[in-house]
Protein backbone atom coordinates (compact mmCIF):
# COMPACT_ATOMS: atom_id res chain seq x y z
CA UNK A 1 0.00 0.00 0.00
CA UNK A 2 1.43 3.54 -0.95
CA UNK A 3 0.21 6.38 1.28
CA UNK A 4 1.52 9.63 0.85
CA UNK A 5 4.23 8.44 -0.96
CA UNK A 6 5.00 6.13 1.48
CA UNK A 7 5.16 2.22 0.96
CA UNK A 8 2.94 0.82 4.46
CA UNK A 9 3.36 -2.38 5.38
CA UNK A 10 1.73 -2.27 8.97
CA UNK A 11 -2.38 -1.89 9.27
CA UNK A 12 -2.30 0.41 12.18
CA UNK A 13 0.65 2.68 10.48
CA UNK A 14 -1.95 2.74 7.54
CA UNK A 15 -5.02 3.77 9.17
CA UNK A 16 -3.39 6.51 11.31
CA UNK A 17 -1.88 7.89 8.62
CA UNK A 18 -5.10 8.16 6.49
CA UNK A 19 -6.93 9.58 9.61
CA UNK A 20 -4.37 10.93 12.09
CA UNK A 21 -3.70 14.04 10.80
CA UNK A 22 -4.31 16.75 13.22
CA UNK A 23 -8.18 17.91 12.30
CA UNK A 24 -9.30 14.62 10.13
CA UNK A 25 -11.29 12.25 12.54
CA UNK A 26 -13.11 15.11 13.65
CA UNK A 27 -14.03 15.79 9.96
CA UNK A 28 -14.59 12.41 8.80
CA UNK A 29 -16.96 12.13 12.35
CA UNK A 30 -18.91 15.42 11.73
CA UNK A 31 -19.74 14.51 7.85
CA UNK A 32 -20.98 10.68 8.90
CA UNK A 33 -23.88 13.19 9.80
CA UNK A 34 -24.05 14.19 6.01
CA UNK A 35 -22.90 17.04 3.29
CA UNK A 36 -21.53 19.77 5.02
CA UNK A 37 -20.22 23.18 3.77
CA UNK A 38 -16.48 24.42 5.02
CA UNK A 39 -18.28 27.11 6.52
CA UNK A 40 -20.28 24.52 9.06
CA UNK A 41 -17.30 22.62 9.60
CA UNK A 42 -15.33 25.44 10.82
CA UNK A 43 -18.14 26.27 13.34
CA UNK A 44 -18.29 22.40 14.41
CA UNK A 45 -14.09 22.48 14.45
CA UNK A 46 -13.44 25.83 15.15
CA UNK A 47 -9.86 25.41 16.51
CA UNK A 48 -8.74 25.03 13.30
CA UNK A 49 -7.70 27.89 11.21
CA UNK A 50 -9.71 28.13 7.61
CA UNK A 51 -6.11 27.19 6.59
CA UNK A 52 -5.36 24.24 8.12
CA UNK A 53 -9.47 22.93 7.43
CA UNK A 54 -8.71 23.35 3.84
CA UNK A 55 -5.23 21.94 3.90
CA UNK A 56 -7.12 18.55 6.09
CA UNK A 57 -10.52 18.37 3.60
CA UNK A 58 -7.79 18.30 0.78
CA UNK A 59 -5.37 15.22 2.27
CA UNK A 60 -9.05 13.35 2.94
CA UNK A 61 -10.16 14.06 -0.57
CA UNK A 62 -7.21 12.85 -2.31
CA UNK A 63 -7.15 9.85 -0.20
CA UNK A 64 -10.65 9.07 -1.51
CA UNK A 65 -12.11 9.33 2.27
CA UNK A 66 -14.48 12.11 1.27
CA UNK A 67 -15.70 13.91 -1.90
CA UNK A 68 -15.81 17.57 -2.70
CA UNK A 69 -18.70 19.43 -4.88
CA UNK A 70 -18.30 22.46 -6.64
CA UNK A 71 -21.38 24.30 -7.48
CA UNK A 72 -20.54 27.38 -9.83
CA UNK A 73 -22.12 29.89 -8.59
CA UNK A 74 -21.27 33.06 -6.52
CA UNK A 75 -19.69 33.10 -4.45
CA UNK A 76 -18.41 29.52 -5.09
CA UNK A 77 -20.84 26.92 -2.80
CA UNK A 78 -18.52 23.74 -2.08
CA UNK A 79 -19.65 20.79 0.00
CA UNK A 80 -17.89 18.03 1.32
CA UNK A 81 -19.30 14.18 1.90
CA UNK A 82 -17.83 11.24 2.79
CA UNK A 83 -17.29 8.83 0.21
CA UNK A 84 -17.86 5.00 0.75
CA UNK A 85 -14.37 3.96 2.02
CA UNK A 86 -14.75 7.19 4.19
CA UNK A 87 -18.36 5.68 5.26
CA UNK A 88 -16.25 2.53 5.90
CA UNK A 89 -14.39 3.83 8.92
CA UNK A 90 -17.92 4.89 10.67
CA UNK A 91 -17.51 1.39 13.29
CA UNK A 92 -13.66 2.48 13.68
CA UNK A 93 -14.92 6.51 14.62
CA UNK A 94 -17.56 5.17 16.53
CA UNK A 95 -15.09 2.87 18.55
CA UNK A 96 -12.76 5.29 19.54
CA UNK A 97 -15.47 7.72 20.51
CA UNK A 98 -16.62 5.54 22.99
CA UNK A 99 -13.22 4.70 24.02
CA UNK A 100 -12.54 8.24 24.52
CA UNK A 101 -15.62 8.26 26.90
CA UNK A 102 -14.77 6.04 28.69
CA UNK A 103 -11.61 6.93 29.46
CA UNK A 104 -12.46 10.87 30.23
CA UNK A 105 -15.14 9.74 32.57
CA UNK A 106 -12.68 6.84 34.14
CA UNK A 107 -10.16 9.85 34.62
CA UNK A 108 -13.08 12.63 35.88
CA UNK A 109 -12.83 15.10 32.72
CA UNK A 110 -15.57 16.69 31.41
CA UNK A 111 -16.69 16.06 27.54
CA UNK A 112 -16.91 19.70 25.99
CA UNK A 113 -16.28 19.24 22.38
CA UNK A 114 -18.36 18.87 19.28
CA UNK A 115 -18.67 15.38 18.99
CA UNK A 116 -21.65 14.24 20.09
CA UNK A 117 -23.39 10.98 19.65
CA UNK A 118 -26.08 12.24 16.81
CA UNK A 119 -23.23 11.50 14.80
CA UNK A 120 -23.82 7.73 16.52
CA UNK A 121 -27.74 8.05 15.70
CA UNK A 122 -27.12 8.45 11.93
Amino acid sequence: MNCHGIDLNCPVDATLRLIGGKYKALILWHLISGTMRHGELQKMIPQATPKMLTQQLRELENDNLLTRKVYPVVPPKVEYSLTDFGKSLKPLLFAMYDWGTQYMHDTGRQISCSMTMSAKET
